[in-house]
C-alpha cells in the first residue's frame, strides 16, 4: 500500500477520461488516471480474440469522435488514421433483393422500391441535417444547469440558456417543429411520415435501436436516431468509418497525447472508494489499498458505479434516490468472429464494396418492433436485428492474409433474462442464433467461422462497467438528456459532492465515442480552478 498526491485523479482510462486528462494536464495540472484493466481505452479497445485475429472488442465503428478533439490532441500525429467505408450501408432482404446506400447511390437504390421515396430522400436528409447541426453546436458546451444557488451562480446559466434560445430562434418554423418531433416522437412515426417503402425505413430506423432496448415505435427513439447522425469522418458529415488498427487505435493515440503532456496512467488499478474529507472529494483508494490524494476527482465511470464508491452520507438523499433509479440497460449482444473467407450474400454474392459497409439484417420497422417485443417476453428475439461490419476489408492489420474478422452488433436481448435464466448459461445459444441469422442471408457463413468471442449484457457489464450492457452509460431518454443528464441540477459535470466531477458518457451529450463529455468536464474543472473552488 502506498500514498501519493496529485492535483486531479481521474477514474477510468476510457476515451473520455483520456480526453479530460489531456486538457487538464495541458493546462498545467498534475493528473493521475486510475484504470481497472491492464489496457487503456475502456470500451474503445482492440484486442486479440482468437490466435492471429484482432478486432475492436466493444465499440466498433467511428463517426461521432469530435474533429475538434482530433485536432487538439493531434491524434493523427500520434498514429490515428480513419478511413471511410466505400459504401455506407447494405440491407439484404429475404426475397433476394437488397438496398445499398452511399454517396450518389442511395436515391437510385431507393427508387427500386418506391420512386416517391427516392424523390423525398433529399428533403429528408436536408431537414435532418438542419437539426443535427443544432446538436453539433450543443455537444461541446455544458447545457444550462438548474441550480438553487444565489444569483451569481444562476446568472451564467441564464446566459447559456439565452444563447441556446437565440440559436433555436434562428431556425425556421419547420426546423423548430422538427426539433420537437425528433426529441419526443418515435423513429417509426417520424419515418412513416416521410416514406412508404420498408427498406429505406429499416435502413434509417436501425439507428434508433442501436444500443437502445426499445422498439423503433417507442416514443423518444427518434432522438436516438438523431444522436447517431451528428458525426462525421474526415470532414464528411454523417459518414461512418474505420480506425486503422480498430477502435483501440483511437485510445492508444490519446494515451500518447496524454503522456506527452505529463499525464500518469496507472493500469490494473481498480478504484474501491472515492475519498471524501469534510464533505469534499479528496482522492481515491484502489482495491489494492493504494491512496491517491487529490484536489479534485473526475470520474469516467458509469454514474451508478461511481456513486457506489462514494460515502452515502456525502450525498443529498434525493440525488442518491434518483441515481438509484437511473435507467441503464440496452438490448445489445456483441460478437467478434474470425472468418476463413468473406461471406457471399444471396442477394449480392460477389465480393464488392457492400462488404465494407454496415450490413444490416432487419428488413422492416415491423421486424424490429417484433424483435423487441419477443425479447421482453422470452429474453431474446428468435429473429434478431444484426449489424455486421467486416473491418478487415478496409484494414489488413486485423487478420492473417486471406482471412477476415467480422463485428456483429446484435439486438434485441434482455439485459436481465426472465424466468431465472442467467446469461452465463444462455450466451453460446444466443451466439449460435446470431451466426445462423447471418447465414440465412449468406449461405456458408456459419461454416466460415473459425473463432468467436460473444459478449452478452452481463459480460459487457463485467468487462467494461456498462451497467445492464448499456453502451451509452444510461438510456438516452428525455428525462436523462441535456440538463437532466445524469440528474437535473448536475448537468454541468459537477456532482453534488464538491470537488467531484463526471466526465463519462453518463454526462451530456451521452454515449458514443465522442470525447465530448471528457472535454466539457475538463473545462468545468478549469473554470472552478480559475474561481479558486478547489
Amino acid at each position: 500500500m502506498a500514498t501519493s498526491e496529485t492535483d486531479i485523479v481521474i477514474l477510468g482510462a476510457g476515451h473520455n477520461g483520456l480526453v479530460c486528462a489531456f486538457h487538464l494536464a495541458r493546462a498545467g495540472l498534475k493528473v493521475t488516471v486510475l484504470e481497472r484493466r491492464g489496457i487503456v481505452g475502456g470500451a474503445a479497445v482492440t484486442e486479440e480474440f482468437h490466435p492471429g485475429f484482432r478486432n475492436s472488442t466493444a465499440s466498433y465503428t467511428v463517426s461521432l469522435l469530435r474533429p475538434e478533439i482530433i485536432r487538439e490532441m493531434e491524434l493523427a500525429r500520434h498514429g490515428l488514421r480513419i478511413v471511410e467505408r466505400r459504401l455506407a450501408n447494405f440491407l439484404p432482404l429475404p426475397d433476394g433483393q437488397y438496398l445499398a446506400a452511399g454517396p450518389g447511390r442511395t436515391a437510385t437504390e431507393v427508387a427500386k422500391f418506391s420512386p416517391r421515396d427516392a424523390g423525398r430522400l433529399a428533403a429528408y436528409e436536408e431537414r435532418l441535417e438542419t437539426v443535427a447541426a443544432v446538436l453539433r453546436d450543443l455537444v461541446l458546451r455544458a447545457p444550462p444547469n438548474v441550480t438553487e444557488a444565489g444569483w451569481l451562480a444562476v446568472l451564467p446559466e441564464l446566459v447559456e440558456a439565452g444563447r441556446l434560445g437565440r440559436r433555436l430562434g434562428r431556425l425556421a418554423t419547420t426546423a423548430r417543429r422538427d426539433v420537437m418531433d425528433l426529441f419526443t416522437k418515435s423513429a417509426g412515426d417520424w419515418l412513416d411520415g416521410w416514406f412508404e417503402s420498408d427498406p429505406i425505413k429499416a435502413l434509417l430506423g436501425f439507428d434508433s435501436v442501436v444500443g437502445n432496448y426499445a422498439s423503433p415505435y417507442t416514443p423518444g427513439s427518434a432522438y436516438v436516431l438523431l444522436h447517431h447522425v451528428f458525426g462525421e469522418v474526415n470532414g464528411r458529415k454523417g459518414a461512418w468509418g474505420h480506425a486503422i488498427g480498430g477502435m483501440g487505435a483511437i485510445t492508444q493515440a490519446m494515451a500518447k497525447a496524454c503522456a506527452e503532456v505529463g499525464v500518469t496512467i496507472r493500469l490494473d488499478a481498480a478504484v474501491a472508494e472515492v475519498l471524501t474529507v469534510q464533505g469534499r472529494a479528496a482522492g481515491a483508494v484502489t482495491e489494492a489499498g493504494d491512496v491517491v490524494r487529490a484536489r479534485a476527482v473526475v470520474s469516467n465511470l458509469h454514474p451508478r458505479l461511481l456513486f457506489s464508491k462514494v460515502d452515502p452520507a456525502a450525498l443529498p438523499p434525493d440525488f442518491a434516490e434518483r441515481i438509484g433509479r437511473y435507467t441503464s440497460g440496452s438490448g445489445t449482444f456483441r460478437m467478434n468472429l474470425a472468418l476463413s473467407e468473406l461471406p457471399r450474400f444471396s442477394s449480392l454474392p460477389e465480393p464488392g464494396d457492400h462488404l465494407t459497409a454496415g450490413i444490416i439484417i432487419a428488413p422492416s420497422l415491423g421486424y424490429m418492433d417484433r424483435a423487441h417485443a419477443q425479447a421482453r417476453l422470452d429474453g431474446w428475439s428468435r429473429e434478431p436485428i444484426v449489424e455486421m461490419l467486416i473491418p478487415s476489408t478496409l484494414d489488413d492489420t486485423l487478420a492473417p492474409p486471406g482471412r477476415h474478422v467480422a463485428s456483429l452488433f446484435c439486438q434485441h436481448v434482455a439485459p436481465v433474462l426472465p424466468n431465472g435464466l442467467a446469461w452465463e448459461d444462455c450466451r453460446e445459444t444466443v451466439a449460435d442464433l446470431m451466426i445462423e441469422t447471418v447465414d440465412r442471408h449468406a449461405p456458408g457463413f456459419k461454416a466460415s467461422v473459425i473463432g468467436r468471442l460473444a459478449l452478452g449484457p452481463a459480460d459487457l457489464e463485467t468487462r467494461f462497467g456498462l451497467v445492464g450492457g448499456d453502451i451509452f452509460h444510461g438510456r438516452l431518454t428525455l428525462d436523462q438528456l441535456f440538463s437532466a443528464r445524469p440528474v437535473l441540477g448536475h448537468g454541468d459535470y459537477r456532482m453534488p459532492v464538491p470537488g467531484l466531477y463526471l466526465c463519462g458518457s453518463g454526462a451530456h451529450p451521452g454515449g458514443g465515442v465522442t470525447g465530448a463529455p471528457g472535454r466539457n468536464a475538463a473545462m468545468a474543472v478549469l473554470a472552478d480552478r480559475h474561481r479558486r473552488r478547489f
